[in-house]
């Protein structure tokens, strides 16, 4: 009603809260475009240094290269040591082998020649010895038994055998000895066995 007082007790209706508007949604996002990545600037060509004798200087080695180089030298010194004293062992055993070879060979020769040249039977020759005088003399002034070392003792003189060698009465003998050969057989002029040969044995008495 218009204008006219409102009467006690009439209450004003409750008004109804209005609905909420909806929130409008945020529009949709655009994917964007993916960013290209950077070029890598491109390799500039290398340079070639030239190396001029006398004048460039080299790099100087690292510590690993110059302990390379030192324990290399180190290495070809002990196969160089090694290698001499392996060639040294080597010559000496080769000299002992060809000087044991040559005494070898020289004995042999001088047996050879020894026992080739070796008579089979040597004549024994009557001397008589006194103060390093020898002269020869007829045989029958060594017969009969014979002293001490081999010494005659005839008419006051001193007699003995000489073996081998060039011997004429009355002149020195040469070319023999006054001691005994062995294995051969000893005889003198006449025929008188002193030494049959073989082991240097003797049959029966000197002068028998």
């Amino acid at each position: 009603m218009v204008g006219g007082p409102e009467e006690p007790g009439d209450a004003p209706e409750p008004q109804q809260p209005s609905a909420p508007e909806p929130t409008p949604e945020p529009p949709a996002l655009e994917p964007k475009p993916p960013v290209p990545a950077p070029e890598s600037p491109a390799p500039s060509p290398g340079r070639i240094r030239r190396q001029e004798p006398g004048v460039t200087r080299p790099r100087p080695p690292t510590v690993a290269e110059a302990r390379a180089r030192d324990k290399a030298i180190r290495r070809q010194e002990e196969l160089a040591a090694a290698k001499a004293a392996a060639d040294e062992k080597r010559r000496k055993r080769n000299r002992r082998l060809i000087g044991g070879a040559a005494v070898v060979g020289v004995v042999g020769v001088v047996a050879l020649i020894y026992v080739s040249s070796r008579p089979d039977t040597v004549t024994a020759h009557c001397i008589r010895d006194e103060n390093g005088q020898e002269v020869v003399v007829d045989d029958h002034y060594c017969s009969g038994s014979p002293g001490m070392g081999g010494i005659f003792i005839f008419g006051g003189h001193q007699y003995r055998y000489y073996y081998g060698g060039n011997s004429t009465i009355g002149q020195r003998p040469t070319g023999g000895s006054t001691v005994l050969p062995k294995g051969v057989d000893v005889k003198t002029k006449s025929g008188t066995v002193i030494q049959r040969g073989g082991f240097g044995s003797k049959i029966g008495k000197i002068g028998s």
